[in-house]
């Protein structure tokens, strides 16, 4: 029985497939490369045969962060359509090879992995019947207004779900809140599902939700698949899959500093007049600095590219070329130990670990929400929550008033929920 799910609509906005959580594995900085890996990748370096003195470089250490219209076009927010249809495609695959046998499948991912984004577009798929061979379209169910049930109250508005035909939970933390009536509508939906009562479906997960349930609910045993963890040779895949949409031209992306390569990938980079390119540790240094994460590793992509001002004109016209080589760079990246990333601020108050441990276990809250789970007045929250916000750590959504984690500060928020001894996800 496979623990992988391949599929060729995945290659690209969805790299590595989907896989079984218990197989997914941190991945490995620069420093820690196999021997194997290290002798291969010293040799190439070795065989391009330039030196900096042979190859002289001007920095490009002071040309400015990415306009929207340069940002939009060489690192795009992700085609959430196409990531819908791969992690179909996938799941499908699965089923046929029998690594999946449950009604409901339980696909788990960290925050600002595009799992909640993916799964909200499986109402369009084009082949809504390709999970399940129903036909049917999936029908999304969302959570009630309120979250206080009694266990009788939970089990009325299951009944009142139609779990029979194909549905999706997009996101399981909005169905709960960490207190003594919040827990009923989650803990009747897992009793259903492990006694067989529901039809097909897809339970996503945050990460971090998931673990409070794993521990509180031991023996549903739910065995979730997870989006493999983006190594650099994903993430070099990925970011020229999104800046390359619409037929677009690979991109170009060297380093500030010593002109080093990071895109296009050395291994898809085969022609005789690429030879002599050295390449970055760049994405591998960046896939651990995310933790595999995609939308992490995308934010701080993003601030890390630098491109000239007259460069914006440019880009239509590098599309139009047929050797990518022709062109020094589409845009230039600042490495990671020279970017200005979110940093903790400092204080002797504890209650910053219980409110960001509380966004995280419930993928954002709203204010009231927020001092209901944790327990902290609303003056206090306010103030913390405002200083979270100026150091980049936390932001709040307009439309509905829910403060989030933000995509660029989770490696830091993570990193002090460990320092302060709070239960982590396992990503």
């Amino acid at each position: 029985m496979k623990d992988t799910i391949n599929d060729k609509s995945a290659d690209t906005c969805l790299p590595g497939g989907l896989i079984s959580a218990d197989q997914w594995t941190l991945p490995q900085t620069s420093v820690r490369r196999s021997l194997k890996d290290a002798i291969q990748y010293a040799l190439s370096q070795l065989q391009a045969g330039v030196s900096q003195a042979e190859d002289p470089f001007e920095s490009m250490d002071d040309l400015p962060e990415l306009s929207g219209i340069q940002k939009k076009r060489l690192a795009p927010e992700p085609d959430y359509g196409r990531q819908a249809e791969a992690i179909a495609s996938g799941v499908q695959q699965a089923r046929s090879e029998g690594s999946l046998s449950r009604e409901v499948v339980c696909l788990v991912a960290p925050p600002f992995s595009g799992l909640q984004q993916s799964l909200a577009r499986f109402e369009e798929l084009a082949e809504p019947g390709l999970l399940d061979g129903s036909g049917e379209k999936w029908r999304i169910i969302g959570p009630p207004d309120t979250l206080s049930f009694s266990a009788k109250e939970a089990c009325d508005w299951w009944d009142e779900q139609d779990l029979s035909t194909p549905w999706v939970i997009t996101e399981l933390a909005d169905f709960w809140l960490r207190s003594l009536s919040g827990l009923a509508l989650v803990k009747e939906l897992f009793r259903r599902i492990a006694i067989g009562e529901t039809g097909a479906g897809i339970l996503g997960c945050s990460s971090w939700c998931w673990r409070y349930w794993g521990q509180y609910l031991e023996n549903a045993q739910m065995s979730p698949w997870t989006p493999a963890p983006m190594d650099a040779e994903r993430l070099g895949v990925w970011f020229t899959y999104l800046a390359s949409g619409k037929g677009r031209s690979e991109i170009v992306a060297r380093m500030t500093g010593d002109g080093l390569y990071v895109l296009p990938l050395a291994e898809k980079d085969k022609t005789k007049s690429n030879k002599k390119r050295k390449y970055s540790s760049f994405l591998r240094d960046l896939a651990a600095t995310s933790r595999g994460n995609p939308g992490v590793a995308l934010a701080i992509w993003q601030r890390s590219l630098r491109a000239k001002p007259d460069d914006e004109a440019k880009l239509d016209e590098a599309d139009e070329k047929t050797e990518k080589q022709s062109r020094a760079a589409d845009c230039w990246v600042v490495p990671l130990g020279k970017l200005s990333l979110p940093s903790m601020p400092q204080s002797k108050e504890s209650v910053t670990g219980f409110i960001l441990h509380g966004l995280l276990l419930h993928n954002g809250l709203n204010m009231s929400s927020l001092e209901l789970v944790t327990g902290v007045s609303t003056y206090e929250l306010s103030l913390v929550l405002s200083r979270l916000k100026r150091a980049e750590l936390a932001a709040c959504d307009e439309t509905d008033g829910r403060w989030q984690v933000t995509a660029i500060g989770y490696p830091t928020v993570r990193r002090h929920l460990q320092g302060w001894g709070f239960p982590l996800d396992q990503f």
